[in-house]
């Protein structure tokens, strides 16, 4: 087991979901406005609240995360609200996938380590359908001050893991932008992201 599987298995073995049950709620908008059809990939997917309600609103979705106990979580909560997802526990650098296979993905504080984020995202823009569209929100390089003001916030305590719009913008290149923004939000998403928050938020499609 790698020191971070083990330290995200902790995590979601505490009691309760960690981020809460909710989506995340820029998804929840994007996924609302745009209602996307098909497939749709939630890497870093942790106690699967996201890819839940994804699946929800009619996507078959994949997850995948390195904890098993993320997993655990996830599964529970698609059984409660009547959802199937299926769920893999791996690093998403060792999982293949056909290109263009995802008509949606969700990357929803999902913080590679930074000397495989660009190949990563890269990946990403490739398992896209034409046409079909990547949501994002991370922590960005401002997040610093916040966490240094409000613990709670949440966010990796390595700069290097945040993000800012050239990066992701420079990342995702094959695609398309629609929206790209850094913000203040105030986050309410379990015991691990709550209060005043920055972050980057991104909205790209795939040509075609």
């Amino acid at each position: 087991m790698s020191d971070r599987s083990a330290f995200w298995d902790q995590r979601y073995a505490e009691d309760g979901w960690a981020y809460g049950t909710e989506p995340n709620r820029f998804l929840r908008s994007v996924i609302t406005e745009f209602r996307p059809r098909g497939t749709a990939l939630f890497p870093a997917e942790g106690e699967g609240r996201n890819a839940v309600f994804a699946a929800g609103a009619g996507l078959a979705v994949t997850a995948v995360d390195v904890s098993a106990e993320g997993r655990r979580k996830a599964l529970a909560l698609a059984r409660e609200r009547g959802v199937r997802l299926h769920y893999r526990v791996a690093d998403f650098g060792d999982l293949e996938f056909p290109p263009a296979a995802f008509d949606l993905v969700g990357l929803i504080f999902a913080h590679f380590p930074s000397d495989r984020r660009r190949a990563y995202h890269r990946r990403i823009a490739d398992l896209l359908t034409p046409g079909g569209v990547l949501v994002l929100e991370g922590f960005s390089r401002d997040h610093t001050r916040f966490q240094e003001e409000n613990p709670t916030a949440g966010g990796p305590p390595d700069p290097t893991l945040l993000f800012d719009e050239e990066v992701l913008r420079d990342d995702f290149l094959p695609l398309e932008v629609d929206r790209l923004s850094t913000e203040v939000v105030d986050l309410e998403e379990g015991r691990y992201h709550r209060g005043p928050a920055s972050v980057v938020r991104l909205v790209a499609r795939r040509p075609g």
